[in-house]
């Protein structure tokens, strides 16, 4: 079934975050996507009938081989994409277990401290996600 051109996609993802096994510093994942060849959140679209929560936290595990605690809501980020409108409703989530495999989507993972995560991040509503994070986790 084609979608209208003016039909929203929706999709979810997650702001991934740990404790560094090192210091216990902060560090939020990032997701490199060889497609766009670009670093961004864990995200994508969502199935039909899914809800966006579930799709986040399915979307995490697919993209970074991560579960994952799910956390404060985060700003929905709104852009146009391929001509169309899209809708991404974000989630603070910490890791929880798992390990990362390179897969078609996403060949490389980086765990960064939220200053090299903000560099990194290819679109700057990505780069805002971070702030949020720190907010949310009351780090700001």
């Amino acid at each position: 079934m084609r979608r209208a051109p003016d039909e929203v996609i929706e999709a979810a993802g997650c702001v991934l975050w740990r404790r560094s096994p090192v210091d216990e510093a902060l560090e939020i994942c990032l997701v490199h996507r060889p497609k766009y060849d670009d670093w961004s959140h864990p995200k994508g679209k969502l199935k039909r009938g899914e809800s966006p929560l579930h799709g986040a936290l399915r979307e995490v595990e697919e993209e970074t081989g991560h579960t994952c605690a799910p956390g404060a809501p985060l700003p929905t980020v709104r852009y146009v994409a391929s001509g169309r409108p899209k809708r991404v409703h974000y989630w603070a989530a910490e890791a929880t277990g798992g390990r990362f495999t390179a897969n078609d989507e996403v060949d490389r993972l980086l765990w960064l401290s939220p200053t090299a995560a903000r560099h990194r991040l290819t679109q700057d509503r990505d780069k805002q996600l971070v702030d949020a994070l720190l907010d949310a986790l009351h780090l700001a």
